[in-house]
């Protein structure tokens, strides 16, 4: 072998374990760890596909996107979106104006007692938390009402609902990735549930006492909520473990392992990634699934190692779900009652689904300036 071929050699050799040692050895922000993934029965029974989402109708949202949380008061939609704002809008999309900007995400939001707004924003100030706003169209008067719980930051508020005491339930996603440090609160998720470290969290703030506390740990990026209408236990979506728990408003610092009468899993094995949850009419509760399940993430369940190496892979190339259009409801016992799809739908990435007397409107987070609607059918 003559000296330029033996060079060439020993360069490509070199590039070889110089690349070995980068995805073995450069810095991640969270090491995976093994999980068991259930084995997905797929689109079959009450999933079968369908495509009930077809006839979808819009709504322009002028220079606004991402809806990702929607909420019907009053004769008005209000929605939450990537430019920091909770905006609103008459039902058939005119009247838009911003009503609060948090500078930050807005998700989740819902109403107090006084009308006054509370948001989980993640990206809030310098780790984010529950912000409530009075006056809405004033930014002086955003007030941040909890960012931590146990001396521990809450780096990802997610989704909340006000229940009627006044109290405030809430989750924080992640205790590990922070979003603002991310750039980005979908890119932050899929690195949370590619790591499936399960430091998601269920809490509570009671403005009365101003004190926050832990209802469970140990989630799989806790996601949507909802209160049943008795308002003595909490529906909660199990993003990462693809799942619907119930839990015990009563509940103190539980976790999926030692849950005991005070929580239970209502809804396993979905075939997609559950996301916002929200009460509906009829006794339905509406989830959106807004990815379907990550054929790779099953696969690598006992391959931290191999998880590990994606992630040091540029984040656009990530093994992710197709993107497909999927909202399903439950009733109170985590019966399936309805299941609405959209093969081939352009509107993808469904986070939930607000009903109102005559229509449904469907929240996402794709890269999208519009709501997407159709009649309700009962």
């Amino acid at each position: 072998m003559n000296k330029r071929k033996k060079g060439i050699w020993l360069a490509i050799g070199g590039s070889m374990v110089l690349m070995s040692l980068y995805f073995a050895l450069w810095p991640i922000p969270i090491d995976p760890i093994n999980w068991d993934a259930p084995k997905s029965d797929g689109y079959k029974g009450f999933h079968r596909q369908n495509d009930k989402l077809s006839n979808m109708k819009f709504i322009r949202l002028d220079h606004y996107s991402q809806p990702e949380h929607i909420v019907f008061k009053d004769g008005w939609l209000f929605a939450s979106v990537k430019e920091g704002a909770i905006i609103r809008m008459r039902p058939d999309g005119s009247e838009i104006e911003e009503v609060v900007n948090t500078g930050g995400r807005p998700l989740g939001f819902d109403f107090d007692y006084e009308n006054a707004l509370i948001i989980a924003d993640p990206m809030y100030g310098s780790h984010g938390g529950i912000l409530r706003v009075k006056n809405w169209q004033s930014k002086a008067d955003i007030e941040l009402l909890t960012a931590s719980v146990d001396g521990k930051a809450i780096y990802f508020a997610d989704a909340l609902v006000v229940a009627r005491t006044g109290k405030i339930y809430f989750t924080d996603a992640s205790s590990e990735v922070i979003p603002e440090l991310v750039g980005d609160v979908l890119a932050a998720g899929e690195i949370d549930i590619l790591a499936q470290t399960s430091t998601g969290r269920l809490l509570e703030y009671d403005p009365t006492s101003k004190e926050t506390r832990v209802l469970m740990h140990g989630l799989s990026f806790a996601n949507g909520i909802a209160l049943d209408e008795k308002q003595e236990n909490i529906l909660l979506n199990e993003t990462g473990k693809y799942r619907v728990w119930k839990i015990s408003t009563k509940a103190d610092n539980i976790s999926p392992i030692d849950s005991g009468e005070k929580a239970q899993v209502m809804v396993d094995n979905l075939p997609g990634l559950p996301d916002n949850l929200l009460q509906g009419k009829d006794g339905k509760y509406w989830i959106g699934l807004v990815s379907p399940r990550n054929t790779f993430l099953d696969y690598s369940a006992d391959k931290a190692w191999l998880r590990s190496v994606v992630m040091r892979i540029p984040h656009s190339f990530w093994p992710r779900g197709q993107g497909y259009a999927h909202v399903i409801s439950i009733n109170e016992e985590g019966v399936v009652v309805s299941d609405f799809q959209g093969p081939g739908l352009s509107y993808q990435q469904i986070t939930g689904v607000t009903e109102t007397d005559d229509r449904l409107y469907f929240h996402h987070i794709g890269e999208l300036d519009k709501i997407g609607w159709m009649e309700n059918v009962k």
